[in-house]
């Protein structure tokens, strides 16, 4: 195509896929690539899964959407197995993470009225990500999103990540604090784990402060880490928790669940969404949970994370370049020293591989979370490749990978 009608919001590589199955695609000319990006922690059981597919196919013959001004048993039956699985009350549903994000945003600022704060503010952490509307761009901390769309939105404070102490300061010198939102990883800030003694932390500081603690798991949640949500590991209840990506493997929907002083803020005429929790979305959602308790994914996603992210960090650990190897679960970063966008495009060519790149220097990898093991030993093998090359452009080194560096 020699002039596309899109506008180039997107830094697209030069490939088209044409279809996929688990954990493999291929594009127009029929080459096959492993996907280690799973459409960014989005088809969580692999591209094409037939019982997800046979869903859709019967649910678009019965009823596709009806709006929220009626009852959607679908919508219902979804609701209440994820409050079950997340410990909390009520549900929101819409149709993506920054949506829920929003609603998030939305449920600090009743909270903020029925304490009668006049100018709320909501904490937030650096080298955060929350979404792109206007709302979540604000609170999101990385200022390379920032550019272009000033003035933010106000009623946010900044604090570093991971730092309790920064934020025990931020209480005492800002009492319009009403909630604080924090990821338990922070993917697109460059894979880094939040401590359980920090989140713990937070809880206990967010009671004592009548706060509303909210835990964005829009990327960590539904079973990215080896538990259905990333703060379980912290063993916390938090009062409002996000998710979108994985809920529906590939079909759009997000949603902003609930619970202790958060629930009942919500009433009617606060908020709403045309398509959001229609029928289709809400079956595909309830067939990706149905899946992943009834094929055990949760356990397998913890065991493959570990055993990915301890091969990585045994071989790549002492490269020239390498900063560090880190994870949980199935998300895994590689630091590197210098920026490696290129990278994406070469493990592309070279290694008919997906990666993607964040905060310019840290390879990111998120494949399904039922891939088998043979799948994820090659993953761990091409990335391995891949980077050792790069250290030895970067660094002017010889030598080569042993093709026996896989999973234990």
């Amino acid at each position: 195509m020699s002039h596309s009608h899109l506008m180039p919001a997107y830094a697209r590589q030069a490939v088209t896929f044409s279809h996929g199955e688990g954990a493999w695609l291929w594009d127009e000319h029929g080459k096959r690539y492993l996907d280690a990006v799973a459409g960014i922690a989005v088809t969580n059981l692999g591209h094409s899964h037939p019982a997800i597919t046979a869903a859709i196919s019967e649910q678009a013959g019965q009823l596709l959407h009806c709006s929220n001004l009626y009852g959607i048993r679908w919508q219902e039956r979804l609701g209440e197995r994820l409050c079950q699985l997340a410990g909390m009350d009520s549900v929101f549903f819409c149709n993506s993470g920054s949506e829920a994000n929003e609603t998030a945003l939305k449920l600090a600022r009743l909270h903020a009225t029925r304490k009668q704060v006049r100018a709320p503010q909501i904490l937030v952490m650096e080298n955060s990500f929350h979404g792109r509307t206007l709302a979540t761009l604000a609170a999101t901390g990385n200022p390379a999103v920032h550019h272009g769309f000033f003035p933010l939105m106000p009623g946010f404070i900044r604090v570093p990540y991971d730092d309790i102490a920064a934020v025990q300061a931020a209480a005492q010198e800002h009492p319009g604090i009403v909630a604080v939102l924090v990821e338990p990883v922070q993917g697109e800030g460059g894979v880094r784990v939040a401590g359980s003694d920090y989140l713990q932390a937070l809880r206990t500081l967010a009671d004592e402060q009548d706060w509303l603690l909210m835990i964005d798991e829009v990327q960590t949640g539904m079973g990215r880490t080896g538990r259905w949500f990333g703060f379980q590991h912290a063993g916390i209840q938090p009062d409002v928790i996000t998710l979108a990506k994985g809920l529906g493997n590939g079909f759009p929907i997000g949603a902003c669940l609930a619970s202790g002083k958060a629930h009942g803020l919500m009433m009617p005429g606060h908020h709403g969404s045309t398509f959001g929790g229609n029928p289709l979305a809400c079956r595909v959602g309830y067939k990706v949970v149905e899946l992943m308790e009834q094929d055990s994914i949760i356990p397998q996603a913890e065991r493959s994370g570990q055993r990915l992210l301890d091969t990585l960090q045994e071989v790549l650990v002492e490269l020239p370049g390498v900063v560090a190897v880190r994870g949980h679960g199935l998300l895994v970063g590689i630091e590197l020293d210098r920026p490696c966008k290129e990278l994406v495009a070469r493990a592309l060519g070279d290694e008919q591989l997906l990666i993607s790149v964040t905060r310019d220097k840290v390879i990111r990898l998120l494949p399904a979370l039922n891939c088998t093991a043979a799948e994820l030993d090659e993953i761990a093998l091409r990335v391995i490749r891949l980077v050792q090359g790069w250290s030895q452009r970067q660094y002017g080194l010889i030598g080569s990978i042993a093709e026996d560096a896989c999973l234990a």
